[in-house]
């Protein structure tokens, strides 16, 4: 097998579950330097997640975890208002899909901790709003007055040329950023969008003409499926937009992405100690499964995907009692993606969430099937986690601090 070989292994999340589970055993074992963990606490976090998710969704009707939440931020259905603007350009259910698509994957590059002290007034329904909700609102606004596209009469779309005339001064304007409310990683984000430009202008026979996210519908549709399986979504995310992650590793000449070295994490050949983790892929990957539904296509074994390996879920297990640092000076200041302590936390979450999903559908009553894992974060651990941070910080920070440049977390 060539180093190439070994590094394309690393873009399923049949790796991820593998090098993550290997990393969970090693700290269960006491081989870990940064964590001890309490697996009994386990109980307590679901118990917690339960109740949070009873209390946001009464009937346990819980949609996906996505970014189409933060669009309804307040209980407001600001896509479809945006939508009804545009008359009969989305009057075909598959070019719904594509804008759905296109504002999807601009919004999820765009959405990375903000920071304590950003906020978004969302003037068309005098709004504030914070955090991943007012990133959300404000890449929504952003999007409806064209800012990704680059033909004026077609604003509901972000396409390769639109993203490359993007400069730092309209993306800090459309997202009210200024000395007083400032937007941590603004500069990481343009960057990654920028990239992103870069990635769908060279692949065409993809992403379309002209070349953008939305292509992606058109490309896993092909011959009239009307499935896809949600894994395929994710491997055409890591291969057409791989490489345009600043800090992404490459192995072998593969763009690997949210990919790190961690001693525990096994494997043989070039791609031994790596343990990929895809955050910012998965989260995208969540975030299209609604437009592919909205044209009537069926998603199939949404499960196949992980829990993100993402500060509200790793500060919930570390909030809950699950993840116990071993030394708190350790995290005193703050930590690159890179380094082991993050990775090994990131790789935890993820193994644990598996863990942590059935006890909470046990405790709602529900199955896999009625909640999938996309539901179990949504109702769910993404929402007790910010919950926990909020009552034991100051401004609900997470509990360990990250020099994130806005295209990891």
């Amino acid at each position: 097998m060539t180093a190439a070989d070994d590094a394309t292994s690393l873009l399923s999340t049949d790796a991820i579950r593998e090098r993550c589970g290997r990393i969970l055993d090693a700290a269960a074992a006491g081989r870990s330097r940064w964590f001890e963990l309490a697996p009994a606490r386990l109980d307590d976090a679901a118990e917690t997640v339960a109740a949070v998710t009873r209390r946001r969704y009464p009937t346990l009707a819980v949609p996906y975890h996505s970014r189409w939440r933060h669009f309804e931020a307040g209980g407001i259905d600001r896509v479809a208002a945006v939508e009804a603007t545009a008359g009969d350009v989305l009057a075909d259910p598959a070019e719904r899909a594509r804008a759905r698509i296109d504002l999807a994957v601009v919004s999820v590059l765009l959405d990375a901790g903000a920071g304590g002290a950003w906020r978004y007034l969302d003037r068309e329904t005098g709004t504030t709003l914070s955090r991943s909700e007012g990133l959300g609102v404000a890449s929504l606004r952003a999007f409806a007055a064209g800012l990704f596209s680059s033909d004026p009469a077609r604003p509901l779309q972000a396409d390769a040329e639109g993203l490359a005339r993007l400069d730092a001064a309209r993306l800090a304007d459309a997202f009210q950023v200024g000395p007083s409310n400032p937007l941590v990683g603004l500069e990481g984000r343009l960057a990654l969008l920028r990239r992103l430009g870069e990635a769908l202008a060279a692949r065409p026979a993809t992403f379309g003409a002209p070349s953008r996210p939305g292509g992606l519908f058109d490309a896993l549709t092909a011959d009239g499926a009307s499935e896809v399986r949600a894994h395929d979504v994710l491997r055409a995310l890591l291969d057409g937009f791989g490489g345009i992650w600043p800090q992404g590793a490459r192995i072998g000449g593969v763009a690997v992405g949210d990919a790190w070295r961690h001693p525990a994490a096994g494997g043989e050949g070039a791609s031994a100690g790596w343990v990929p983790l895809h955050k910012l892929s998965q989260w995208l990957t969540y975030s299209l499964l609604e437009p592919f539904e909205s044209a009537g296509v069926r998603i199939v074994a949404p499960d196949a995907l992980t829990g993100l390996a993402e500060y509200r879920n790793g500060g919930l297990l570390v909030d809950a009692g699950v993840i116990v640092p071993r030394d708190a000076t350790a995290f005193a200041a703050p930590l690159p993606p890179g380094a082991e302590p993050i990775v090994e936390w990131r790789a935890l979450t993820v193994a644990l969430v598996d863990r942590l999903a059935p006890k909470v559908r046990a405790r709602l009553g529900v199955d896999a099937a009625r909640m999938p894992l996309a539901a179990v974060l949504e109702g769910g651990t993404w929402a007790a986690g910010r919950e926990l941070a909020q009552q034991a910080r100051r401004c609900g920070e997470p509990p360990f601090a990250i020099a994130s440049d806005g295209t990891v977390f």
